[in-house]
């Protein structure tokens, strides 16, 4: 049995194709300090928590300039997902997007019925051509268009990756399953994403999807869905590939057959082989959908030998989006993911 010592530590794991190992300044067993290296890709560092809180108070720091320094960002592009009709919309159905107020999360998305892309371009002088379409989480219910949306968009400027909002269809459609409808429009997005890639000036081999909790598992269903088809070609933008190039998958839901709990069995869509994207994943231990979401998606992909870096940190609960959360380790994931892009090569 694993001491629960192991418990109090942040816990990260990176699978590359024939690695697997522990690292750590201290020895997540036993307290020892041990050499940082064994060549495996399993990775488990302590974090002391001077160093972290530090870390975190610099972080709100960083947000706060932020939010200056993009408040005089051009202004963004958006464009309607289906010109010609959204398939599969409800008889009687009006397009429309209604947002409402909210007192924890800022504003939410509660109806989308008119499904489209919204697209924050970096500064000419960072721009890096890489871009990701973001995916608010909301159960499948609503988008948490904020924390897990515009500001997300406003992080990857600041890093010069253009930001694309994917505001999908909400609520859950009546008739198909949870993710279908949003499938259809993550995978409409990324084709209308290549088909413009010359006019936003992005790489077309540079394109990923970012999700949050449901739009984790969005995420996560595109890619590795993107052989299937869910609806009918519309245009010229439809010849193109659906496929992200990366994922990264912010507290995931909806990954495992009883996501709360503690399966470790993939959702019958979710199904990883050696062609799905490279991913990075973030989690906190004490998250009311389960860790196991990740760690699941994690193990499949380091079978298939597809390149994962996983953090699965001590607390910090569940919905915190990109925003800073005090005295919680979990707030520094946007540093560790800007890191990956720039070892995955996808910022170069």
């Amino acid at each position: 049995m694993v001491s629960s010592h192991l418990l109090t530590y942040s816990l990260a794991a990176v699978s590359r194709p024939g690695t697997m190992g522990f690292v750590g300044k201290e020895n997540a067993f036993d307290g020892r300090e041990s050499a940082s290296y064994v060549s495996f890709g399993f990775e488990m560092r302590s974090t002391a928590y001077g160093r972290l809180l530090m870390s975190i108070r610099f972080a709100s720091l960083a947000w706060l300039l932020l939010l200056l320094t993009t408040s005089l960002a051009a202004e963004p592009l958006e464009m309607e997902l289906w010109p010609t009709g959204v398939p599969d919309l409800p008889a009687g159905e009006v397009g429309e997007i209604v947002v409402e107020e909210n007192a924890s999360i800022g504003h939410k998305v509660v109806k989308v019925t008119k499904p489209k892309l919204v697209v924050y371009k970096p500064a000419a002088a960072k721009d890096t051509g890489a871009a990701v379409v973001v995916c608010p989480g909301g159960g499948y219910n609503i988008l948490a268009i904020d924390h897990e949306g515009v500001d997300v968009c406003k992080w990857l400027n600041e890093i010069g990756v253009t930001g694309i909002l994917l505001y999908y269809r909400v609520p859950r459609h009546k008739t198909l399953e949870k993710h279908i409808a949003p499938l259809q429009d993550a995978q409409r997005a990324l084709r209308l994403s290549r088909a413009n890639a010359a006019a936003w000036k992005i790489d077309p081999q540079r394109i990923g999807v970012l999700g949050f909790s449901a739009g984790g598992h969005l995420a996560a269903a595109t890619g590795t869905n993107y052989n299937t088809k869910v609806y009918d070609r519309v245009d010229d933008a439809d010849d193109l590939s659906c496929k992200p190039d990366f994922l990264v998958l912010i507290y995931p839901a909806y990954l495992t057959t009883d996501y709360r709990g503690t399966s470790m069995e993939l959702s019958p869509e979710i199904v990883v082989d050696k062609n799905t994207p490279p991913a990075f994943l973030a989690h906190a231990y004490d998250d009311p959908v389960s860790p196991t979401n990740s760690l699941a998606f994690f193990l499949a992909l380091k079978k298939a030998g597809v390149p994962a870096e996983m953090h699965i940190y001590p607390s910090g609960g569940h919905g915190y989006g990109i925003w800073p959360k005090e005295d919680h380790a979990v707030t520094v994931w946007p540093r560790l993911a800007a890191r990956w892009f720039k070892s995955a090569g996808i910022v170069k």
